[in-house]
């Protein structure tokens, strides 16, 4: 029953990408521009963000467009965002009396996890686009195609993402992330986080790796699996359980892996690595990777 209940909060856990959103049901190719519905004729002026990473796009793209967001919690301490209505809470469901009551002429929302209020919203007559984010690729294109809708200037957005990416390392070494124990979860070439080790040149040991998982882009590894590849590099996500890196320690192979007695084990967020979450969250993930792939210092 444990290991049920842990499956199954990973399985929400991931699939909550806005858009960039990872989700359960990834399709390919990553590179995959996100779908729309009925788009507006006009450039939108009321914009409602069902998913935390469309919403900090268009706020950086002109936040006078935004008039109600998800409550996630990337924005609960953030200045910026504190006087816009939030149309969900936690875990919920987006409300769809309070979308509808904000008046909006555009409701983004993220492939899988939105799928279904957006439907419902659209029968109503509104505008709504859907998001799937699960490359660096999509995460331009998603922020070109939003800056049509609105009107807006994507160029300084798309070029501090290419600043994210400007310091990398000069080596390649084998890399291996792990999201949960209980199953052992790894991504591959297919995912967010696959795509962004790619970038930074590390040797992901799991990217060619076939789905055999109940979540797209990730795959099931066997403790003999983990301790055959060994890797250089051992990356844990703590959020989808804040006890995966003291749990994983007790696994037999931990004491056998190069990545431990060489101390380049790193703790890293569940936003900006798994899910992109934010724009923010994207930037400290690579300033992350960059250090963890040039340093050997423990996180």
């Amino acid at each position: 029953m444990h290991r049920r209940w842990i499956l199954s909060a990973l399985t929400f856990l991931l699939s909550m990408v806005l858009t960039a959103c990872s989700t359960a049901t990834i399709q390919q190719p990553q590179t995959q521009i996100p779908t729309t519905n009925d788009l507006v004729k006009k450039p939108a002026q009321r914009v409602v963000a069902l998913s935390s990473l469309s919403a900090d796009i268009i706020h950086q793209l002109d936040k006078t467009k935004l008039v109600g967001i998800t409550g996630s919690k990337l924005f609960k301490d953030n200045p910026s965002f504190k006087n816009i209505p939030r149309v969900s809470e936690g875990q919920s469901p987006p409300n769809l009396e309070k979308i509808v009551a904000l008046k909006p002429d555009l409701v983004i929302g993220a492939e899988g996890f939105s799928t279904q209020p957006i439907q419902k919203l659209k029968q109503l007559g509104i505008n709504t686009f859907l998001t799937q984010v699960n490359s660096w690729e999509s995460l331009e294109k998603l922020t070109q195609k939003l800056a049509d809708l609105i009107d807006a200037d994507p160029q300084p957005l798309l070029n501090r993402y290419k600043s994210f990416l400007l310091d990398k390392p000069t080596q390649s070494l084998s890399t291996l992330v792990l999201v949960s124990r209980q199953p052992i979860l790894a991504p591959n070439k297919n995912s967010w986080a696959g795509d962004l080790l790619e970038k930074f040149q590390a040797k992901n040991l799991v990217a060619e790796l076939q789905e055999k998982s109940p979540i797209g882009g990730y795959v099931t590894l066997s403790a003999e699996k983990v301790l055959a590849a060994n890797p250089e590099i051992l990356i844990v996500v703590n959020n989808t359980d804040p006890q995966l890196l003291d749990s994983l320690k007790k696994e037999t192979f931990w004491q056998q892996l190069q990545a431990t007695k060489n101390n380049r084990v790193y703790s890293f967020d569940y936003y900006g690595l798994v899910n992109p979450g934010s724009i923010d969250a994207i930037e400290k993930a690579c300033q992350q990777l960059q250090q963890a792939l040039s340093t050997s210092k423990v996180n």
